[in-house]
């Protein structure tokens, strides 16, 4: 008998397996041991966008929400948390669960900036996310009052050193992108400028059109509308080559500024610990998403951002050179969010 034990613990351990394969197929097993991407996703999923509507990555997050609906055949919708150069809505979604129903509009801000600038952000940008695609780089643009009486980045330029009540600058918030091309132009011109964050780009861009504030940076795509109906002003773009959206317009380098470079980013995140088969799937359908005829017409041809679409693996190389590179300008700048 003890000579066909091994023999009865085989077949025992085969009815086992046989017991367990058919409590999973209907539906018996724990979630735990489910393959997450073949019940994901079953109901509605948020994308948080850090900024208030109108903006630049607002735009990005409705349009790629409204394919990512039709995509995976559930709602995503919008949800804006504006505040602290985005921070506020970063920090949201770092401790959001790690499920797939969490998505986030990230920048250059969110995911470069910020962490040199603020002393004590309630996130980590590599440790707290998992990158899911470069989306797009956009062009950041120079734009002045029409009550300013300028047309040039040298006649700007006479006008601050001459009058020190029009030293002052807006900006989406402290830690955007458009927050250090004003702290790198006063560092370049050797004026010293005053920093006047907004909650996001739509009323910093009132104000400069009211005159309120004398000028700002900001990205092409906000802007263009406001100074197409000569609202605006924008008298030149921080990338080191003209763009294809604005070809007369010149470039910072051009117009006296040397070394004045500079380009925004946008990208999609998820929080840190989602499954790897989610992460993917969402890269998938997004990358097919921005390659879309009507996609790349919207961003690229009519707003100007030059659509990237990138692997995970690259966005978050692209993170490892961009922290470190703007840390260095927020040291040398001295600026500050806290």
């Amino acid at each position: 008998m003890k000579a066909h034990r091994p023999l009865r613990i085989a077949l025992r351990s085969v009815n086992v397996a046989a017991a367990f394969a058919f409590a999973f197929a209907v539906g018996l097993v724990p979630a735990a041991f489910a393959q997450t991407a073949d019940i994901w996703p079953s109901k509605t999923i948020t994308y948080v966008v850090p900024f208030t509507p109108g903006g630049s990555t607002d735009v990005i997050g409705r349009t790629i929400s409204q394919k990512l609906t039709d995509a995976l055949h559930q709602p995503v919708i919008v949800d804006n948390k504006p505040g602290a150069a985005g921070a506020i809505g970063a920090g949201f979604v770092a401790k959001s669960k790690p499920d797939g129903y969490t998505l986030f509009g990230g920048t250059i801000s969110t995911h470069a900036i910020n962490a040199s600038l603020y002393k004590n952000l309630s996130y980590d940008p590599v440790k707290d996310f998992e990158p899911i695609t470069l989306v797009a780089t956009l062009p950041n643009v120079l734009i002045v009052s029409p009550t300013l009486g300028v047309n040039t980045v040298a006649e700007l330029i006479a006008l601050l050193k001459r009058d020190p009540t029009k030293r002052i600058f807006a900006s989406s918030g402290a830690g955007t992108s458009a927050h250090l091309a004003g702290e790198m132009m006063a560092d370049l011109i050797g004026v010293p400028l005053t920093h006047i964050p907004y909650k996001g780009t739509p009323p910093a861009l009132i104000d400069v059109s009211t005159g309120q504030v004398p000028f700002m940076f900001d990205q092409l795509t906000a802007a263009k509308s406001l100074a197409d109906a000569g609202k605006l002003k924008i008298i030149a773009v921080t990338t080191p080559k003209r763009v294809a959206i604005a070809p007369t317009l010149p470039t910072m380098m051009e117009s006296g500024i040397a070394n004045f470079q500079m380009s925004s980013w946008q990208a999609v995140y998820a929080p840190k610990g989602t499954p790897k088969a989610i992460v993917q799937r969402l890269n998938t359908e997004i990358v097919k998403i921005l390659n879309m005829p009507y996609v790349k017409e919207k961003l690229g041809t009519t707003l100007g951002m030059e659509i990237v679409a990138s692997t995970p693996e690259e966005l978050a190389a692209h993170m490892a050179k961009e922290i470190p590179r703007w840390a260095e300008l927020v040291k040398k700048s001295g600026a500050s969010a806290n």
